[in-house]
């Protein structure tokens, strides 16, 4: 179902990634890069199970020392400021039914659209979106026996948070260079389809 006659998934969201990717505030993107970047290095020493848990503790070490530190402040001042998490713990963190609901039709439009490109492609409905993806899973093979899945995602997560600045900055000659690349590409498809049997799409 086409986003224009269904709200897109994430789109309530889109535009705040969309400016941490960019950097619009320095110190956000700085944060969630950092951090992504920590996390993602640290499984590359540790299991999954011992980065959760030096993760848990780390975080329960901040809270109970937070905690500790201003139970002794309120008893030295002898004021009753309460919990220092007060506004936290009141907030409403539970989904409604119609919340899980919206989003596990979020998650189905996802897993019906690649199911049905899977079949597609693996079922020859086009003969050169097949070879094209053959060709995509052949040159995947090359960067598996290069990279494990690990510092695939590293290489994504850094690629996330510098390309759209490089791109912001470069535009012009990336649209250029890309431009040339897409025509070459779909002079060899076009080329290809009238070659081979069966290739050519059926006119509308």
């Amino acid at each position: 179902m086409d986003c224009e006659k269904r709200e897109c998934p994430l789109s309530g969201w889109k535009g705040h990634v969309v400016d941490l990717l960019h950097w619009r505030d320095v110190k956000q993107s700085a944060v969630l890069f950092g951090s992504m970047l920590v996390l993602l290095f640290s499984l590359t020493q540790f299991s999954v199970v011992s980065v959760i848990a030096y993760v848990a503790l780390a975080a329960l070490s901040t809270t109970i020392s937070f905690r500790v530190y201003k139970s002794v402040l309120q008893a030295v001042q002898k004021n009753d400021d309460g919990h220092p998490f007060k506004t936290y713990l009141e907030m409403e963190i539970a989904l409604s039914p119609e919340q899980i609901t919206k989003y596990v039709e979020k998650v189905q439009l996802y897993v019906n659209y690649t199911l049905k490109e899977l079949r597609r492609l693996f079922l020859v409905q086009d003969i050169i979106d097949s070879i094209k993806f053959a060709v995509l899973m052949w040159l995947l093979t090359y960067v598996g026996a290069l990279f494990n899945g690990l510092t695939l995602l590293i290489l994504a997560v850094v690629s996330m948070f510098t390309a759209p600045l490089v791109y912001e900055k470069y535009q012009k000659q990336i649209d250029q260079y890309l431009g040339l690349m897409r025509s070459q590409v779909n002079s060899i498809m076009t080329k290809l389809r009238e070659k081979v049997p069966g290739a050519k799409r059926k006119e509308e």
